[in-house]
């Protein structure tokens, strides 16, 4: 597959479609019970009840499908924090998704817990799809959580999904072994991330980031992919850090870009927009562009968020230098946070 990752067998559902970008994230609550040293949620979520469909904080169903309607999603992703924990809010998602955009719209989840009963909750609810994340401690004795039998009875496609923890390639065999003999559907392994929220536990353990330009874990892949080369009776999926940003996350954006950009905003070839800036008073800068230079009111928007005037970028480039005010090239996502990439001032202070 693209960068690094690969695969044995047929990939999930969900894998595809994020493979596709195609897949809203929706993170139900930062709350988990695991405590998993490895998790890489980030500091504002993790231990949080905060929800968030894709970059986007929201605090109601119809935020959640209206950023689902703007990317177009094909599936959701439902992660934490552990969904579980807030099992009532998880299951109303899971129907409210359901019941807006149909019964082809593919749910999958992610959970470290083992809850049976929970489990037949979601799948009532319309869950299309469940990956276990179990803690470390319990991967030498997942035949002891009922989840053979429950998978007998369920019409779920179920997993596994856990970290290529390195060195740890013989409790992952056994996972693997075991997944195989409960009659689970794959197992998918993750390349370990540094993150904000894990960093200092994994360099407790002595790892290190493999290279200066990634947050990928040193002897995870190789670890992943000796895994992936032994199984032989369950598919495996090996998903490369790089291959969430330079392929989940980037098709993501520019089905995003496609829907959210402006007339006067450029999508370049990685998703993000080009726009043209012009700051200060907002009303004063308009009334210009307006009057004084003719720019059609569609090539002009008045952003008093951010205290600004978003311009074309090509007839701003034809008139900075007429402006009595600073201008830029603004580079940002046009995710709901606006992250900014790159700002180019055209007019030095």
């Amino acid at each position: 597959m693209e960068a690094g990752s690969a695969y044995t067998g047929r990939l999930p559902r969900g894998c595809v479609l994020c493979r596709q970008g195609s897949k809203m994230v929706l993170l139900v609550t930062g709350k988990c019970s695991t405590g998993c040293y490895y998790c890489p949620l980030s500091l504002e979520k993790r231990g949080k009840d905060v929800t968030y469909a894709n970059e986007r904080k929201v605090s109601s169903d119809g935020e959640i499908m209206d950023e689902a309607r703007t990317i177009d999603a094909q599936g959701t992703g439902i992660t934490g924090g552990d969904p579980v924990a807030c099992l009532e809010r998880t299951v109303r998602l899971v129907r409210a998704l359901k019941e807006e955009f149909g019964p082809r719209h593919h749910v999958h989840l992610y959970t470290s817990s083992l809850d049976l009963d929970a489990f037949r909750a979601l799948e009532e609810a319309g869950l299309d799809e469940l990956r276990l994340h179990p803690p470390r401690e319990r991967w030498s004795t997942m035949q002891d959580a009922g989840i053979a039998e429950f998978k007998r009875s369920s019409k779920m496609r179920i997993g596994l999904e856990v970290p290529a923890l390195p060195g740890e390639g013989e409790k992952l065999m056994e996972l693997v072994a075991f997944a195989a003999d409960a009659g689970l559907d794959f197992v998918n392994l993750n390349e370990l991330e540094l993150s904000e929220g894990n960093w200092e536990k994994l360099s407790e353990r002595g790892m290190d980031v493999k290279d200066g330009v990634s947050s990928a874990i040193k002897g995870s892949e190789e670890t992943a992919l000796e895994v992936l080369a032994a199984a032989k009776r369950v598919p495996v999926h090996y998903c490369s850090s790089s291959f969430k940003d330079s392929v989940q996350l980037r098709k993501r954006i520019k089905r995003r870009a496609l829907r959210v950009a402006l007339p006067s905003d450029i999508i370049t070839e990685e998703g993000t927009l080009l726009k043209g800036v012009v700051e200060g008073p907002v009303d004063e800068i308009a009334a210009m562009l307006r009057d004084r230079f003719e720019v059609p009111p569609k090539l002009f928007r008045m952003d008093a968020e951010k205290k600004r005037v978003e311009v074309a970028p090509w007839v701003l480039e034809e008139i900075f230098s007429e402006l009595p005010y600073e201008s830029f090239l603004v580079e940002e996502y046009p995710t709901a946070d606006r992250l900014e990439v790159e700002r180019e001032p055209l007019r030095p202070r």
